[in-house]
């Protein structure tokens, strides 16, 4: 892995934080941080629920099971409804969780307008029809569950969706790999076909070499994979990628395969026929700067729902991939920096929200700190140093390709055993019991 053990100084600040109190704030004082957590590596291991889980968050809820901070749930996966995902939290936590509150990679798109009216093609598995189409607003609460889950707040506004399965049934002589899945005889030309305008990679696929052979297809020939093609078109169509994880933690001994080892695939065949470099229109997911300020805003939304006065000045982000969960949280906190400091020579004067409301953009976010759990991806080297002026990162980049390696953006702020001792080491620093 990227980094090679080095607890900072965390596990020491833990040992007065006692049992988790049951009020609502912390001597009243209204939260003025919240979390961002990662689920795969962190929460569960696949099915099963990582043990300190559920304690974080008891420590995270008062006695009738009221949050007492807001939380966001910041995954990479994709392969699912926010619904869906809210509801297995519930039952792994023993809580309940909101879809507002689950940030799935693919969830940004929403923001993407600009692509939603074009015919795009969309892989992954899962649901990835549902998720990308948009369906008129219905209330929650009085939907049938088929209606359900293709409601507005998990859909994300693509109203001409092609799949890989309705590609390949199209154009059943492009998929030609598996051969119990070849036509027996000479299909007749498939007409009426859309033409795809753009690609959106949700997740991995299950047939890799399908969905690999499908899209380059559609990139070569400019959306019309029917037709002969007269040259490679380049710019090629715009291509959207959601997840850009290497290697993802569940219950085996060894991280499995994410999309970025798909994306890898992908964008190694497209150079080596064409000769070209594969170009993104976006990258979304973490360690995306996007998915992180789209983060920022659901914590303020939901402090705001809550009726906490004090603005969010901090953000703690626990994760256990240092390639996508520290590198993310670390680059937002540097975005955040970067901010503070246009704000300042622009001569921006923060005025207290309570005064102003309208000045709620200039009372920003301070800093995002990443804090790295041992119970997913990362492993502690205990026998490396402690010092972390004396930490080692290895030269192996897990990153992806767009994302230049930079040693300090995958050095957490703090290493730690599991999420709640994360937990206790975020009120600890916050003076919060």
């Amino acid at each position: 892995m990227a980094l090679r053990g080095c607890v900072r100084a965390g596990r020491g600040a833990l040992r007065n934080a006692g049992p988790p109190a049951r009020r609502g704030c912390a001597g009243g004082r209204p939260p003025a941080f919240g979390f961002l957590f990662d689920i795969d590596g962190v929460l569960v291991r696949g099915s099963q629920v990582v043990p300190a889980a559920r304690e974080a968050f008891r420590r995270l809820s008062d006695a009738s099971g009221r949050p007492r901070v807001p939380v966001v749930f910041l995954t990479n996966a994709g392969n699912c409804l926010r619904e869906a995902k809210a509801r297995e939290l519930s039952q792994a936590l023993g809580l309940q969780v909101y879809p507002e509150q689950v940030i799935l990679s693919h969830s940004p798109l929403r923001l993407f307008s600009q692509f939603h009216p074009k015919s795009v093609l969309v892989a992954g598995q899962g649901p990835v029809e549902e998720n990308a189409r948009k369906y008129p607003l219905l209330c929650s609460t009085n939907c049938p569950p088929l209606i359900l889950v293709k409601c507005t707040v998990s859909c994300l506004g693509f109203k001409r969706v092609v799949t890989i399965e309705a590609l390949r049934k199209a154009y059943p002589l492009l998929d030609m790999v598996d051969q119990s899945r070849r036509p027996k005889e000479l299909p007749p030309p498939s007409t009426g076909f859309p033409t795809i305008e753009g690609v959106v990679l949700f997740g991995e696929p299950v047939r890799w070499e399908t969905s690999l052979q499908l899209i380059i297809d559609v990139l070569l020939s400019n959306g019309n994979p029917g037709a002969e093609p007269e040259g490679i078109p380049y710019p090629h169509l715009p291509v959207l990628a959601c997840n850009m994880d290497l290697l993802w933690m569940a219950e085996a001994k060894m991280p499995r395969f994410g999309h970025g080892t798909f994306l890898l695939c992908l964008e190694n065949i497209y150079k080596k026929v064409t000769g070209r470099e594969l170009k993104y229109e976006a990258l979304i997911g973490k360690p995306s700067t996007v998915t992180y300020r789209y983060a920022e805003y659901l914590i303020k939304e939901q402090a705001e729902k809550h009726g906490w006065k004090a603005p969010i000045r901090r953000l703690y982000a626990i994760g256990d991939n240092p390639m996508s969960d520290v590198y993310g949280a670390n680059l937002y906190n540097n975005y955040l920096k970067s901010a503070q400091q246009n704000q300042v020579q622009a001569g921006v004067k923060r005025i207290p929200q309570a005064a102003n409301p309208q000045t709620e953009d200039h009372v920003a976010v301070e800093s995002c700190e990443s804090i790295l759990v041992c119970t997913g991806v990362y492993r502690h080297n205990a026998d490396a140093s402690r010092k972390p002026e004396e930490c080692n990162t290895e030269t192996v980049f897990h990153g992806h390709r767009d994302f230049c390696f930079d040693p300090s953006l995958v050095e957490a702020s703090y290493i730690v055993q599991d999420v709640n001792e994360a937990v206790q080491l975020a009120f600890e620093k916050e003076n919060w019991s």
